[in-house]
């Protein structure tokens, strides 16, 4: 069968092109512009890519179309096929029909750490020897791909609140149908879609109505919003996760959150931590990773993976060999002293955690932040009160401030004071921040896109000056 992506560029539907060339599948498919990691993992897999969505495509004369949600009315290519009357379908759906039937599914939701939290659960079955299926928004290290078909048992898959294409508005993960379903946590976000947080927790809500009583829902016990989204309807049984130390409000018992087992971490020294099932220590996670949200996606991860089978023991032996995904505090390069890293974060709450993160691993070192107000909800300037907050542990920060914003950056931060620097144009930002930078600063670049090219802009900068 030939099968044709629209907006084949992005993480998800890079990795249904993946997926379907894995099944014996002709794949092609169109983006308006597709860059690392993406490119690279479909050049390997010799998938032909079309740039632009004109209708000429079509001529193609492929079986079925998979549209992705970037996808609108309007794009030639969607008219002709409209019009045509061609097959189509929906990325969701179609890895519903073709892949996740039958299969024990284990969906990851949440505002945040989705990707890190599905890596994670992916790298447990497969040190178990399972050799699971997965659909990831990153590329997990221990793997170097987004996507794999595996083995017809478990499907890992970060499941993605956002809308499923311009002809489903529902959320994506509503069409995974779960039986194991990790809930992180739920903030306000994708204002281009969403109106406030209860409209994402009535998808939440929608998610849950599918999970079966057999299954299990390994939710965060101390967020407030989970708590209300089962209270709206819970027909699984639930285990929590949290920290020990945590000293936010425990929301679980105040709202009637019932819960057949709670898993704890208690945190130690360089990033450490032990792990608890109920009262019982199961062993300790040692690694790299940064912050305490990762330990929170780690606890998430090894109770998701018990209802795999796999021993809660062994998968703490397996995070202790976990390392990580690209773009999540992902290391570039380091020259003349200058460390420079790579991270996804765009939404306040996790660029406040990647920086703490940070903070607690350099301690007094210097740390450069570098932001591009890139995301959907960012442009709207929904969160833009929270932004100089959020960047209070970094000791200078750097904003890509194009014109076409659309609301006024540099007054949103006058908190920060002198710390805040700006630029409209990408190659003046390389150029300023590689000057300011220093033997034994931190330079964090954050956004999740490709940045107009900064990370290789200023990465060629600092090889010049450690050159110098």
């Amino acid at each position: 069968m030939h099968v044709h992506i629209l907006g084949i560029g992005g993480t998800f539907m890079g990795g249904i092109a993946a997926i379907a060339k894995s099944l014996g599948n002709r794949v092609t498919g169109s983006d308006a512009n597709v860059y690392p990691p993406m490119s690279t993992q479909l050049e390997k897999l010799g998938i032909e890519l079309i740039q632009g969505y004109g209708a000429e495509q079509l001529d193609l004369n492929p079986d079925i179309l998979i549209v992705g949600n970037a996808m609108s009315r309007g794009k030639p290519v969607i008219e002709a096929m409209l019009d045509r009357g061609l097959r189509y379908t929906s990325g969701p759906q179609w890895l519903c029909e073709q892949v996740l039937q039958g299969r024990h599914v284990i969906a990851v939701a949440g505002t945040h750490g989705k990707t890190t939290t599905s890596s994670m659960i992916a790298w447990i079955l497969e040190s178990a020897g399972v050799s699971p299926g997965f659909l990831i928004g990153g590329v997990p290290a221990n793997f170097d791909v987004t996507a794999r078909l595996g083995s017809p048992s478990f499907f890992v898959i970060e499941a993605d609140e956002y809308d499923t294409a311009f002809f489903d508005k529902r959320a994506k993960f509503v069409h995974y149908r779960p039986r194991t379903a990790v809930l992180n946590n739920l903030e306000f976000d994708h204002a281009d879609i969403y109106p406030d947080v209860a409209a994402i927790r009535w998808q939440f809500h929608q998610m849950l109505r599918m999970v079966p009583p057999s299954g299990r829902l390994i939710v965060n016990g101390r967020d407030p919003q989970l708590a209300l989204t089962l209270a709206a309807g819970c027909w699984t049984p639930v285990e929590t996760f949290e920290l020990q130390d945590d000293a936010k409000a425990a929301t679980a018992s105040s709202a009637g959150m019932e819960t057949a087992v709670r898993w704890r971490a208690v945190p130690g020294q360089n990033g450490a931590f032990d792990v608890f099932r109920d009262h019982a220590r199961i062993g300790r996670v040692g690694w790299n990773l940064l912050g305490q949200h990762n330990i929170m996606n780690a606890l998430a991860a090894i109770a998701a993976s018990a209802q795999a089978g796999v021993d809660a023991g062994a998968a703490v032996r397996a995070l202790s060999e976990f390392r990580g995904v690209k773009r999540r505090m992902e290391i570039r390069g380091q020259f003349a002293g200058i460390t420079l890293y790579d991270d996804f974060a765009h939404h306040p709450t996790a660029i406040q955690t990647t920086l703490e993160g940070l903070r607690a691993r350099v301690g007094g070192a210097r740390i450069l932040a570098v932001l591009e107000p890139r995301s959907n909800t960012m442009k709207l300037g929904v969160h833009k009160d929270q932004l100089a907050t959020a960047l209070q542990a970094a000791d200078q920060s750097w904003f890509f401030n194009p014109q076409d914003l659309g609301w006024n950056l540099p007054a949103q931060v006058t908190a920060l004071g002198s710390r805040a620097r700006f630029a409209d144009k990408v190659e003046d930002l390389a150029q300023r921040v590689a000057a300011e930078a220093r033997a034994g600063d931190h330079v964090l670049i954050m956004s999740n896109g490709g940045f107009g090219g900064l990370h290789e802009k200023l990465l060629q900068l600092l090889k010049l000056k450690g050159a110098a």
